[in-house]
């Protein structure tokens, strides 16, 4: 497929002179030199980088007008919070508040109701492959809400190594992503484990959205692995407790030889 960049290929090379082109052949924009940010948007998100934000040291200006397009700064979110129940089977969700959707409308629904809320803005140094480092503001309402709500599921419907495991991967994963290696083996093998990880993924997250930030409301499945009988800081039949002394005893086994030669060693 052939890709067709001016910046690149044409003699543009800048902004400004993007936008002189614009402007002589008459072409539409949203922008004026004073907000002429570079923005990238679709259904996920945007991204905002250049002028103030190419320094580090300035605080992003989400008050300014022009600049958020997806939701407002958390100081103009309403005063009052937004509850939402999403719904997943498998690791994906299904619906919102009861009410089935499909992953488009899902995202669509969520950018609405986390924009409004001031969910989802990210000020953030990310390192380019070239190996640069850039600045940027992004607004991910929509993914910002599944993300949350989908760690908090998995909370109670993964074991602890595979949990872990699962955090540790994904460091790789979105390098993968990020680098452009999708169509690779590895990338696959990868998808092969988050897919068996999302067997048991199923059940209702409820949050709160309350100016800019997600609370957590509630979560429900019918693969729980939380055991409120194990839990309990009640009288209980689960274990004994004197069984912890042994425990603590040979967990911490390598620790107390370690010490006890360190302290030959330096008696020597």
């Amino acid at each position: 497929m052939e890709i067709i960049a001016p910046w690149r290929i044409w003699d543009i090379k800048s902004r400004d002179e993007e936008i002189d082109y614009a402007e002589a052949h008459n072409i539409p924009l949203k922008i004026n030199r004073e907000t002429n940010y570079s923005k990238d948007k679709n259904l996920w998100h945007l991204s905002h980088e250049g002028l103030d934000l190419e320094d580090p040291a300035n605080e992003p200006q989400y008050n300014k007008p022009g600049f958020l397009e997806m939701g407002v700064s958390p100081e103009m979110a309403p005063d009052k919070p937004t509850y939402v129940t999403i719904h997943f089977e498998k690791g994906v969700p299904t619906a919102i508040d009861g009410k089935e959707m499909k992953g488009v409308e899902i995202v669509t629904k969520l950018n609405e109701l986390g924009g409004a809320n001031g969910i989802g803005l990210a000020d953030l140094v990310e390192n380019r492959l070239v190996g640069m480092k850039s600045r940027g503001v992004y607004e991910t309402p929509g993914g910002t809400i599944l993300y949350h709500a989908h760690d908090v599921l998995e909370t109670i419907t993964l074991d602890k190594m595979t949990q872990r495991m699962k955090q540790k991967l994904a460091i790789d994963f979105a390098d993968l992503v990020y680098n452009g290696q999708w169509y690779t083996p590895v990338r696959e093998a990868l998808s092969a484990f988050v897919t068996e990880t999302q067997k048991t993924v199923t059940g209702d997250v409820k949050l709160k959205l309350y100016k800019g930030n997600i609370i957590n409301a509630g979560v429900t499945s019918p693969y729980t692995l939380y055991d409120e009988e194990v839990a309990t800081f009640d009288e209980d039949n689960v274990y004994d407790q004197k069984d912890s002394a042994g425990f603590i005893n040979l967990f911490g086994l390598p620790i107390k030889v370690k010490a006890k030669l360190d302290q030959k060693r330096n008696n020597k």
